[in-house]
């Protein structure tokens, strides 16, 4: 008789609830899992806090960057992008020097034109209304972790946007990142407790 393979690649924890086997372990990305990751963002200063944090991730685990988020964001100013748009070479100096950050010459200088970028966007939609004009018309439904992509049409053309208007490190996968924390798309697992969590997609 032919084996059925398991239809979830959720995992139960000691608490009875289902989450993927990423936010299974470690008691830090379990909490982000159950609290954070996935819920709408709709504020200009929480949604450039989460671009900078995705930028900083690339290439990366997501736990070192949630661990290090303390340190991000003292060091660039809790993600206010009218004081990042400002920060000069004396703060570049600063920033390569502060162990509690990811110290790369590249993403911290990516954070500050980002935050010109997102300044500079007022004058159109703003950075919520425009980045999330990419929400799709439908989202995955993964019941393993092998079934969630890691990019999409919608990611890619973001992607392209947001560098036509002045943004940098913002390549289609991690805007595919951006999308699933921010709760523009649901790729919480099928059986996850997670799972329709957002209200966008029920």
């Amino acid at each position: 008789m032919t084996e059925i393979p398991p239809v979830s690649g959720a995992i139960i924890g000691p608490d009875g609830l289902a989450r993927p086997l990423w936010a299974s372990v470690d008691p830090m990305l379990r909490d982000y899992y159950d609290t954070e990751w996935g819920v709408p963002v709709q504020s200009e200063h929480a949604l450039f806090e989460r671009i900078s944090l995705e930028a900083f991730q690339s290439g990366l685990s997501w736990a070192i960057i949630l661990r290090k988020r303390p340190g991000f964001r003292a060091a660039f100013a809790d993600f206010n992008p009218d004081r990042v748009a400002t920060f000069d070479d004396d703060d570049m100096a600063r920033l390569l020097n502060d162990a509690k950050i990811v110290r790369n010459r590249l993403k911290i200088r990516a954070t500050i034109t980002n935050a010109q970028a997102t300044v500079a966007l007022r004058e159109q939609s703003g950075l919520v209304d425009f980045v999330w004009s990419f929400r799709p018309d439908t989202t995955p439904e993964p019941r393993t972790q092998a079934d969630v992509p890691t990019s999409s049409a919608e990611s890619i053309a973001l992607s392209k946007a947001l560098k036509k208007v002045g943004f940098v490190f913002v390549g289609p996968t991690t805007m595919f990142a951006l999308m699933e924390a921010i709760g523009m798309i649901d790729t919480h697992l099928l059986d996850s407790h997670r799972r329709g969590s957002s209200g966008v997609w029920g």
